[in-house]
Order: structure tokens, then C-alpha cells, then sequence
């Protein structure tokens, strides 16, 4: 899997890709559109990250080079409508960003809420429906409170007290994915 430091070679694979799918793209546009993947506004932002990250040259062994960063857990979806009426409307989440490879492809994109970053996919390929995805939180009763006031009639979602680690608020969107959000025990 290749991390950020790779996102140079990301746009070089992108262009040759798109190339043989005759979708001519320029190399700044693939450093752009890689940029975004990762989650930043252009190509200067990511490089400055690159910078930042670049590993101490005095590094004692290989093993001291490799820092992972927060995952980001990807949800396959079927319906753009649908999918910003649950994750923007309902749950309240932003988009970040959306990318296309053409306007009649297949929608990727970027939601996000209190530090949580989700992607969400019609890519076949790109996750299975029916994932599920455990989120720690704070003021789960909050939440439930704000969802429930929503009135979105697929979903009126409840607290389970025994949950595996703490308070449990299980929603399940509308691909047969479901999302766990757990506030630890006191």
C-alpha cells in the first residue's frame, strides 16, 4: 500500500492509467486530484505534509522510518443521492471533496465529522457492502438526541448499554453498511 510520501508516483500511475483509457491528463492535474485523496485542499498542502514527514536521516533502523497515520475506513455505496441524504442530512457529517474520473463514472468521495473521516465509494472493487465500522466517541446521548430529531424515516437508532467496550449507537446506512459508534464506560 502506498502512503503519502509515494504521491508523486500516485499521479504518475493516475496519468498512465487514464492515458489508456484515453482521458488525457496533465501531471499537475494527477498531482491535484492526489492530493485530494489524501484529504488536502491542493498538490502545495500535500508536499508541505511530505516535508514535515520526511524521515530523520539519522534514523537508527528501517523499522524507525515507518509512522502510520489514522486509517480511513472506506464504505461501498450504490445511490449518490442517497448516500449524501444519510452521511450529510442525517448523520450530519461535510463532504470534504468528491472526484469523478468522467462525469458518468463512478463517484469517490470524502465525508468527515469531528476528526472522522470517512470514504465513501461506488467503485465496485472498493469495499463490500455490509462492512461495518466501530468509531470511539464522546456524547453519544447528544448524538442519538440530534439524530433522533432528524426525523429521517429510515433510521431512529438507540443507545445499547452492554456493547463490546461501552455505549453503543449502531446506525445502518442505506448500502447494508453500519457504523458503531461506542462511548467507553466511566
Amino acid at each position: 500500500m502506498r502512503n503519502f510520501r509515494d504521491a508523486k508516483l500516485m499521479a504518475k500511475s493516475l496519468r498512465a492509467a487514464m492515458a489508456d483509457r484515453r482521458v488525457p491528463l496533465s501531471h499537475s492535474e494527477t498531482l491535484e486530484i492526489v492530493a485530494r485523496q489524501f484529504g488536502y485542499d491542493d498538490w502545495n498542502v500535500l508536499a508541505a505534509k511530505i516535508d514535515e514527514a520526511a524521515p530523520d536521516a539519522g534514523a537508527d533502523t528501517a523499522q524507525d522510518a515507518v509512522r502510520l497515520q489514522m486509517g480511513i475506513p472506506i464504505m461501498r455505496i450504490f445511490d449518490e443521492a442517497k448516500a449524501k441524504e444519510f452521511y450529510l442530512g442525517f448523520l450530519g457529517f461535510e463532504m470534504d471533496w468528491d472526484h469523478r474520473f468522467a462525469p458518468s463514472l463512478p463517484l469517490y468521495m470524502q465525508v468527515s465529522r469531528s476528526g472522522l473521516k470517512l470514504h465513501l465509494s461506488e467503485h465496485h472493487g472498493d469495499a463490500s457492502p455490509g462492512s461495518t465500522v466501530f468509531v470511539w466517541m464522546e456524547g453519544i446521548d447528544a448524538y442519538r438526541a440530534e439524530l433522533i430529531g432528524k426525523h429521517y424515516s429510515y433510521s431512529r437508532p438507540g443507545i445499547h448499554e452492554d456493547g463490546p467496550g461501552g455505549r453503543t449507537l449502531e446506525v445502518p446506512d442505506p448500502f447494508g453498511n453500519r457504523i458503531r459508534f461506542c462511548e467507553k464506560r466511566s
